[in-house]
């Protein structure tokens, strides 16, 4: 091969490929040891390890980590910059790895993005342009040496792929705008870096994934071993069903035993399948349930095997039921977990990390742990992301955090015939029969969905409505779900019903009424959303912080700024502009004018408005007699600094939007609707299994601060209630809450509705209806702020002498654990203040910022003592 052609061909998968051990490692005893490097080269300049250059091979090779991507490596050699990454796909890029070994060996690679060639000893052994499929392969290492030095050589190339993809040609019915290029039909790789617009151009190449040495003549059971647990109820008792690969042979004995949180633990019997398989079944009596968090415990069990006298850990389990709730009305879709129906809520993921995407505990907690904290109980994994690793549901179990997981099918023409095209579908079949098998023992799987706007882009593309639906999703995908997972809810698309894919009054739809379609907020009811697994896009604004530490000190100015600001591919505006838009229709204000006359203040209410639109429409959501049973925000997290989709920005802080959803997403609580002329509404939830009494507390305020109308009563919600009262019920008296009737001037421009405690008083939850919405509409609240230290923790206490609109704090190296609410005349909101995790500050800095308010003439400052 010279330097002029660019691409080799892919050779077939040689005969010493090897049947691939399914399941989850339970160690990384296997992982390959040794020094990797890594290397970059024009297309196609080697063929062959032996054509890389002495050059090369002197200067060129650097470091890597290998589970990683070369953008991983990069960074680690700090030659990485994120606003800025280098396009990968243009280049060759080899990893190298010496190793000790003799005789014969298995080579498992779990992940190689993505036209990957595997060269051992100078040998080719392995092709693949499958990034998300594991492959094995039988070896024969060198002969060992006097001293079993490191003989072996072990080469990856990772072929580019634009120009691969340049040679690609085929009949599609229609081809995708938002993804480039659409030729990636033809390769099964991650679509994270191809989506212009709202993803940064970071390309996945490298061994993604853990790269294994096994020794099919072990002697140690623990080697190599992999787990495949799953779990159902049978009754009121939980079944664990244990089955044990061995990259050896089995024992001929062996146990396992689950245990739960509170000392209880059951025991069963493993027996031989076989040379190299071992299965058990143990039954849970009385088993405990797993719930989201929301409605319960994610209680879990964890499993050991017991292997030769050694225990071994096999991963936590839990039982529960998922079932889609069809009844009532046509088109509805719900879910029901454990018989109770759920109302999801929660966002979207994109990357934990874009670069690495790395496997790690570390890289998706704080993430998971900001979406339970917000009250979310389901995240979402589009198909135009990528597949996370164990560690994340792992966490999501635990966090009791529902998983709504597309696969990775998205937008593209897959094909009208499974025959059509059967590399492709074999590729298919390899892909999700391998990601079921290792999943099985994950409780917080809920939904399995076939792909992302596939049947949406034929019908937005023009395609004839016999061509919308695929038999990739239809048959192929969920024979293999029934197979692996019939515990779990299967759609065939995201979106998927009704008489156009999209649709939002039957089954799953992607909804942007409100947002990019700039419909009134009164459309979030009209268009009687059944659920939505995507919705409420917007260019939300970070905190200061976050813009000064990504040098976006003067946003409005530069050019970086409408850089990162998504838009959709093809579109003439960006979501910014939707912002803009609903500023100007509730704020009253003029973006453009305001932008440069007054920006910080345009930056506050940027935040602001899209914090009312996020609890007005998830308010109308949950209210009693909603139709929707779940919508799912586009996005939880940004992938840079700016202002991206995330309701949490890529320093890991969030930012109004999730404050706002953190106060509507709330187990138990209190939500106020604007129903015309039949008044106001209030809707108390409970979402626990066990019955609540509260204190319902509604006043209306006059001037934000002199009570015009109040009403008080005791109500005991029962378990899984929402309950409506009509506030117009609550008085003996006509008043106008909505000013509706418009007789005279308002007699009051703030209803506030809460709940407490009824022993001690505490507050529960609040809900606030302004008249008149306008940004100007409410007098000055005159807050002040004090600061003090209690058992080592700094406290900040907020007062206001009138209602204060969208309060909220900005500290040099504190967070505040409660931001943007409201806060109703003479009262106090105390709040923690919490060192900032994504930043470095000094141990003894103290508190000292401003307390902003969306009616505030000017800030309230406040600062600590340094002998506090």
């Amino acid at each position: 091969m010279t330097a002029r052609d660019p691409v080799p061909a892919l050779m077939p998968l040689l005969p010493a490929r090897a049947e691939v051990q399914p399941g989850v490692a339970l160690s990384r005893n296997t992982r390959l040891q040794g020094e990797w490097m890594w290397l970059t080269t024009l297309p196609g300049a080697a063929a062959h390890p032996r054509e890389l250059s002495a050059g090369m091979q002197e200067a060129g090779w650097l470091p890597a980590p290998v589970p990683g991507t070369v953008a991983s490596a990069m960074r680690a050699a700090g030659r990485w910059d994120d606003s800025a990454p280098p396009p990968l796909h243009q280049h060759d890029h080899w990893y190298r790895v010496r190793f000790a070994g003799s005789g014969r060996r298995v080579l498992r690679f779990n992940g190689l993005a993505t036209l990957a060639e595997v060269w051992l000893n100078g040998v080719l052994v392995l092709t693949t342009r499958h990034m998300f499929a594991a492959h094995q392969v039988v070896v024969e290492l060198a002969a060992a040496g006097a001293a079993d030095d490191a003989r072996n050589e072990l080469h990856l190339c990772f072929r580019a792929l634009h120009p691969w993809l340049r040679t690609q040609r085929g009949l599609v019915r229609w081809k995708p705008r938002m993804i480039q290029p659409p030729t990636l039909r033809a390769v099964r790789t991650t679509l994270l870096g191809h989506m212009p617009g709202w993803c940064p151009p970071v390309h996945a190449v490298g061994p993604w994934r853990d790269v294994e040495l096994l020794d099919p003549e072990t002697t140690d059971p623990t080697h190599g071993v992999r787990a495949e647990l799953a779990s159902h109820l049978d009754g009121r008792d939980g079944m664990i069903l244990l089955r044990l690969h061995f990259a050896g042979t089995a024992p001929r004995h062996a146990s396992f035993r689950a245990q739960d949180g509170h000392g209880g633990e059951w025991h069963g019997e493993l027996r031989r399948d076989d040379d190299q398989t071992m299965t058990g079944t143990l039954r849970v009596r009385e088993a405990q349930l797993w719930w989201p968090h929301t409605h319960g415990e994610p209680a879990l069990y964890q499993v050991h095997a017991m292997l030769d006298g050694a225990a071994v850990a096999c991963g936590r389990t839990g039982f529960r039921t998922i079932e889609a709730d069809r009844a009532g009305e046509p088109g509805a879709f719900a879910l029901r977990v454990n018989g109770e129906r759920v109302f999801c809520r929660g966002a979207c993921v994109s990357s934990h990390d874009l670069p690495g995407l790395a496997d790690t505990d570390e890289a998706v907690t704080r993430w998971l742990q900001l979406a339970r904290d917000a009250g979310a109980n389901m995240v979402r994994v589009s198909g135009v992301t990528c597949y996370p690793g164990e560690a994340f549901y792992r966490q999501c179990d635990a966090l009791g955090l529902m998983v709504w997981q597309d696969f990775m099918f998205a937008n593209f023409d897959y094909g009208s015939d499974t025959t059509a095209s059967p590399a492709l579908m074999d590729d298919a079949a390899r892909e999700v029969g391998q990601w079921l098998a290792s999943t099985r023992a994950h409780a917080s799987l809920a939904v399995l969905c076939g792909g992302s706007e596939a049947e949406q882009q034929a019908a937005m593309m023009g395609a004839p409505r016999g061509a919308w639906r695929q038999p990739l999703f239809d048959t192929l995908i969920p024979e293999l779900v029934s197979r692996y997972r019939p515990d779990v809810v299967y759609v065939r698309n995201s979106p998927s019903e009704g008489a156009w894919p999209f649709q939002p009054d039957t089954g799953i739809t992607h909804y942007y009424g409100v947002g990019a379609y700039q419909r009134p907020l009164s459309d979030a009811r009209l268009a009687n959303v059944r659920f939505t697994s995507e919705c409420l896009a917007f260019a939300n604004v970070p905190a200061a912080r976050t813009l000064h530490e990504a040098g976006l000190t003067q946003p409005l100015h530069d050019p970086r700024w409408k850089a990162r600001v998504p838009r959709d591919a093809g579109a003439a505006w960006d979501f910014e502009d939707i912002r803009d838009f609903y500023l100007r229709a509730l704020y009253d204000v003029d973006p453009p004018r305001l932008r440069y006359e007054q920006p910080a203040r345009y930056l506050m209410l940027s935040r602001a408005v899209v914090a009312e639109i996020m609890g007005e429409v998830f308010g109308e959501w949950r209210r009693a007699g909603s139709t929707c049973a779940g919508g799912l925000v586009w996005q939880l997290q940004d992938l840079l600094p700016g202002a991206g989709w995330g309701v949490i920005d890529a320093a890991g802080r969030p930012k109004s939007a999730w404050h706002a959803l953190r106060q509507v997403w709330q187990p138990l609580q209190v939500l106020l609707t604007d129903e015309g002329l039949n008044g106001l509404h209030v809707h108390a939830i409970n979402e626990s299994a066990q019955p609540r009494t509260v204190r319902l507390r509604l006043r209306c305020l006059r001037d934000g601060e002199a009570v015009a109308a109040q009403a008080e009563q005791t109500l005991t919600l029962q378990p899984r209630e929402t309950r409506r009262l009509a506030t117009a019920a609550m008085l003996d008296h006509f008043f106008d809450f909505t000013y509706a009737y418009r007789f005279g001037p308002p007699a009051h421009d703030v209803v506030i509705a809460t709940l407490h405690e009824v022993e001690g008083n505490a507050l529960l939850s609040q809900a606030v209806y302004l008249p008149d919405r306008r940004a100007h509409a409410l007098r000055p609240p005159e807050l002040s702020g004090t600061v003090a230290r209690v058992d080592g923790e700094w406290w900040l206490t907020i007062s206001t002498r009138r209602f204060a609109r969208w309060v909220h704090v900005e500290d040099a190296a504190f967070r505040p654990v409660e931001n943007w609410f409201h806060l109703g005349p003479g009262e106090a909101r105390r709040i923690r203040l919490m060192h900032d995790p994504g930043r470095q500050v000094a141990a003894d800095a103290i508190p000292s910022g401003e307390i902003y308010a969306l009616n505030a003439e000017r800030p309230a400052d406040y600062c600590a003592r340094s002998d506090d």
